[in-house]
């Protein structure tokens, strides 16, 4: 069983100066904690996400740390030229001595696409084309591809990553359909929907990964996204963790507010922290309240990875550290003994 972080990086009311500086402290405190993974999401025109390229914030990750893998969750694959996002992985994987997590996806607000001129309709196989190209980038010699978004003819690669064949793959699922091609190509996948929901997403990866033949005991990571905040006390823990949320929340859903388009699951991603303790989605507690909490979660849907969104909203520095301080002493060791 493995812990790690996902961190939106979202807007917290400080400068943008600070806001970097903070996060990069509480980074550098979870490379000396027991935290197994750090990821990044990649958003664009929103202050849910501002790391809007991930590699420029992540260079600074790795310099600041020495164990802690990372990585994006997601690289909104469609954005990028193929090439260039093989290159900077390159880097990125060399620079940190072979940390580098590679998550992949389409994106999941078409707005964030259209800012870059990528109408809605073409997403999706324009993601899978470069999905495809990345991965022959960082694993040939020369790249031969036709398709109807990129071509190249007998380009010639130089650059290579430091983990062969390359760093590990990371993909969100919220459909089982969308576990196959994971299983097929030993992805590690992470899902933020209720238990229900995530018990049959990573059900349906175990039942891809033994159709295929793989042995069990060589499964990926498996996981759970929930936001959690520890306390000395459940109620200080709620204390921070609701004006915390609400500023986080606001951010989450900024982009389809401002337009005036209607967020499409608001009734499982609610509005409101209670909302999102009652779908099990967060949990804010006593170390032992997000245990037992936790211990429910992996035992109902055969996780094997919990990713804690633990800094979020305006959470000051030392509430967040604290609260990863808590987790990384009482609740993961008694969890992964569990296990």
């Amino acid at each position: 069983m493995k812990f790690g972080i996902f961190d939106h990086v979202d807007d917290s009311g400080r400068s943008l100066a600070e806001h970097y500086a903070v996060r990069l402290r509480i980074v550098e405190a979870l490379d000396k904690l027991a935290f197994h993974s750090y990821h990044v999401a990649e958003h664009h025109g929103t202050p849910l996400g501002l790391s809007p390229s991930p590699n420029v914030y992540l260079s600074a990750v790795a310099q600041r740390t020495q164990r802690l893998l990372f990585g994006p969750m997601v690289y909104v694959a469609a954005l990028y030229h193929p090439l260039r996002l093989a290159e900077e992985i390159c880097m990125l994987d060399q620079m940190s001595g072979g940390r580098l997590q590679i998550g992949l996806g389409r994106g999941a607000v078409w707005m964030e696409h259209e800012l870059y001129g990528i109408e809605r309709a073409r997403v999706p196989q324009r993601y899978d084309e470069a999905r495809d190209i990345l991965l022959k980038a960082l694993t040939s010699d020369v790249v031969n591809f036709s398709g109807e978004h990129f071509s190249f003819n007998n380009v010639e690669i130089v650059m290579r990553p430091f983990q062969k064949p390359h760093p590990p793959l990371w993909y969100g699922v919220a459909n089982p359909d969308s576990t196959a091609w994971a299983a097929a190509n030993d992805v590690n996948v992470v899902s933020l929907m209720p238990v229900e929901g995530a018990a049959k997403c990573l059900g349906r990866y175990k039942e891809e990964w033994a159709r295929l033949g793989k042995a069990a005991g060589a499964l990926p990571h498996l996981g759970l996204m929930r936001q959690i905040v520890v306390g000395e006390t459940d109620s200080d823990a709620e204390r921070i963790a609701r004006p915390a949320f609400k500023k986080w929340r606001a951010s989450f859903t900024d982009l389809w507010d401002r337009r005036g388009v209607p967020f499409p699951l608001d009734h499982i991603l609610q509005r409101e922290w209670d909302g999102y303790v009652k779908n099990g989605l967060a949990v804010a507690g006593s170390a032992n309240t997000v245990r037992e909490f936790l211990a429910s979660q992996i035992r109902d849907t055969g996780a094997n990875l919990v990713l804690g969104q633990m800094v979020f909203g305006t959470m000051r520095e030392d509430e967040a550290l604290h609260s990863l301080k808590l987790f990384s002493r009482d609740v993961i060791p008694a969890l992964a003994q569990a296990s």
